[in-house]
């Protein structure tokens, strides 16, 4: 059985949507039902903690659905929201339009078989000083297992936009280490977009995408942009196992896609050769990529056992780029595969040529119903622009849509694939998703 895509994967002109948008199914790739068939617990409130709110429903304890009975924008006020409860479902695509927003902080899983679809989060600085110690991931699993991360957005993290991370060497044994950090996740179908570069990072420069900690095993990355991000699209550290599939990489700064094994780091222990099995990806270079970069780094001195087929790369006018480069001269070997090293069952694998219109109508939270920061972002990968940033203020800031409230009502959805029994979405729109200025608008309405 194969994964069925999104209707809005076909072929369509930019952004638009088909008028009953599928969420995908489960098959034999997915990890975890998450909270399927458990209670159901209602959002009723935007506040960020207290009766009724997203905090108060992931940490109740048991098998559990989280609805939204409210649309707009929760404000963590510089805190992690942690999910700790396992067998938990976060179906954002229950919330009234415009959908569910996080601000102002980030999500840290440290729980298994979780769940979570159809919610923005955008971290930003928030007027914090330059390396004064504000770092948060947009998203991360923390030593989390059996999770699914699918069509959400993340923006302007001060430390990964996407993560997957835990301990190194919990464990006598390479098996024990693996077990004991993040393992078998997927992201699909995430917008993981503008990491901020030199914002309140204590280290400094830290606009990134995803980082792939040390042994952790079972990482799928299927039909995500990274969208101006320097580095780490993503940086698969020593020993762990990643499987990439139908990609796209635009405006890459220093790095895209990296590996690194580092003797700092490992210390001590027997290194752990990295696998990384690469299907259908496209790099494309932006404003802020360097000349020259390669669609894969080598650094640190671990070994990397590499399958590629069908990956693309090329310079921001289209002709052919690197495939392959280093950052270290160190021992480390690129150790060429003849055959995948993860198995591409479940997967729908799209030939890398047609990967960018259709993963440009499909990615992101909401797709039926674009936020304006998801609608400039990919109009801008459409048409080569934008840049890496390095304050969220920059492109306008933290969104502030009215607040809106609707009941959810059982009956009208499959509560097995939390999709509309009528097919149709809350604040579904037809045709394509343009943000207008009100001259443009004006424009538009007179040439009718």
């Amino acid at each position: 059985m194969k994964i069925r895509r999104l209707a809005s994967q076909i072929v369509l002109p930019i952004l638009m949507v088909a008028s009953t948008p599928a969420l995908l199914h489960a098959a034999p790739l997915e990890p975890t039902r998450g909270g399927e068939g458990g209670r159901i617990i209602r959002v009723t409130t935007l506040a960020k903690d207290g009766p009724g709110s997203l905090k108060a429903a992931v940490e109740a304890k048991g098998k559990r659905i989280i609805v939204f009975e409210v649309g707009g924008v929760i404000d963590l006020q510089r805190t992690i929201l942690n999910i700790d409860e396992p067998f938990l479902t976060i179906a954002g695509q229950t919330a009234p339009s415009p959908g569910i927003t996080i601000v102002r902080g980030g999500i840290d899983l440290k729980g298994h078989d979780v769940k979570i679809s159809h919610i923005r989060v955008m971290t930003g600085v928030d007027g914090q000083a330059k390396l004064s110690g504000w770092e948060a991931d947009a998203f991360s699993t923390v030593a989390a297992h059996n999770v699914i991360v699918e069509h959400c957005s993340f923006f302007w993290a001060i430390d990964e936009n996407m993560s997957t991370s835990g301990p190194r060497f919990n464990g006598k044994t390479v098996k024990e280490w693996r077990a004991a950090t993040s393992h078998d996740v997927l992201f699909r179908e995430n917008l993981a977009a503008e990491g901020l570069a030199d914002a309140s990072h204590p280290k400094g420069e830290h606009s990134k995408g995803t980082l792939i900690h040390d042994n952790a095993t079972g990482i799928t990355l299927y039909r995500n942009v990274y969208a101006h991000n320097m580095e780490r699209s993503p940086l698969v550290k020593g020993g762990a196992q990643v499987l990439m599939v139908n990609n796209m990489i635009f405006d890459p700064g220093h790095r895209a896609v990296h590996y690194n094994l580092m003797n700092l780091e490992w210390a001590g222990h027997d290194y752990v050769t990295g696998e990384i099995t690469a299907v259908g990806n496209v790099m494309r270079a932006g404003n802020s990529t360097a000349p020259g970069l390669p669609f894969l780094t080598l650094g640190g001195d671990g070994d990397l056992a590499w399958y590629s087929k069908d990956n693309i790369n090329v310079d921001r006018w289209g002709n052919p780029a690197p495939m392959f480069g280093r950052y270290g001269v160190t021992k480390a070997k690129l150790i060429e595969k003849d055959s995948p090293m993860a198995s591409l069952g479940g997967l729908d694998v799209m030939p890398a040529k047609d990967l960018e219109t259709s993963l440009l109508a499909s990615v992101g939270a909401r797709p039926w119903d674009r936020a304006p920061d998801d609608i400039r972002v990919l109009f801008f990968v459409a048409e080569g622009r934008g840049e890496i940033i390095d304050d969220e203020k920059v492109v306008g800031g933290y969104p502030h849509p009215s607040p809106t409230a609707a009941p959810f009502v059982d009956k009208d959805w499959n509560l097995k694939t939390m999709e509309p029994k009528s097919g149709v979405y809350p604040g579904q729109k037809g045709g394509a998703q343009e943000k207008l200025s009100a001259r443009d608008e004006a424009m538009r309405e007179n040439a009718k």
